[in-house]
Formats: C-alpha cells, structure tokens, sequence
C-alpha cells in the first residue's frame, strides 16, 4: 500500500481546488455584507470612516465588497476586479480595525486577506462563468 501522493497536480484538481476556495471564501464574506445591508440606518453612525470618507460611504463599500464582490466571486464572475475590494476589505480588517494582530482578533480577517490574494494569483479557474464567457468568445 502506497501512502505518497504524486506532487504535480492535475488540472482537475487545481480546478476543483480554485473553485472550493471560491465559494468557501464567498460564505464565509457573504453574512458579514448581509447584516450590514439589512441594518444599514443602524450602522451607518457609528461605522468607522474609512480615508476620511463618510461613515455611510465607508458602510457602503463595505457592503459592495463584503456581500456583492463575494457572490462575484462564488460565481467566478470578473473575479480578479471583485477580488480587488475584498482584498482592500480584507487588509482594513486586519491592519486597521485590529491593529495588525495578525495572531489574535485579527486572524480571521489575516486568512481571508490571504485567500483573496491567493485567488487573485490563480485566476477564477475553469469551473467558473468567467471561463465559460471565455470559450463562448473564443467560439465566436
């Protein structure tokens, strides 16, 4: 019985893995958007105000990245421009709301500003709408 694995992966595999990580992402980003659009009134006060922009603009990207950018991204869809604002998200959670405690309250925020960028470097993939818009012009 062998118990290695061969270390160059298939397409498939890298395929599959790009889209779990996907959705994964996107579910974990997707309920933080929600609350925040269904209480917009409540939170739009106390919000924290992001490069000196309003509290109710800052709320506002925060929920087109956190909900809108996240269902982009579980359907492979403009991937690389959505993941640019949850990149961005991801960064303000960590370095500014926690200060950079990257071990602590801030980890959470760490993991999904790592997976963002490692989506960023691998592309939507093929199981993905972004691919399928891709070979429809490409047939064309």
């Amino acid at each position: 019985m062998q118990f290695t694995q061969p270390t160059s992966p298939t397409s498939w595999t890298v395929n599959s893995a790009t889209l779990w990580l996907r959705l994964g992402l996107g579910i974990t980003m997707i309920p933080h958007g929600y609350d925040k659009l269904t209480h917009f009134a409540d939170y739009q006060s106390s919000f924290m105000s992001f490069l000196d922009l309003s509290h109710s603009v800052s709320l506002a990207l925060a929920i087109g990245a956190e909900f809108f950018c996240s269902i982009l991204l579980m359907l492979g869809l403009l991937t690389r421009p959505a993941l640019i604002p949850l990149i961005i998200t991801a960064f303000v959670i960590v370095f500014v709301a926690h200060e950079g405690d990257i071990a602590g309250d801030g980890s959470a925020g760490f993991l999904l500003l790592i997976g963002y960028l490692t989506c960023l470097l691998l592309g939507p993939g093929a199981f993905s709408l972004d691919a399928i818009i891709s070979k429809q012009r490409t047939l064309s």
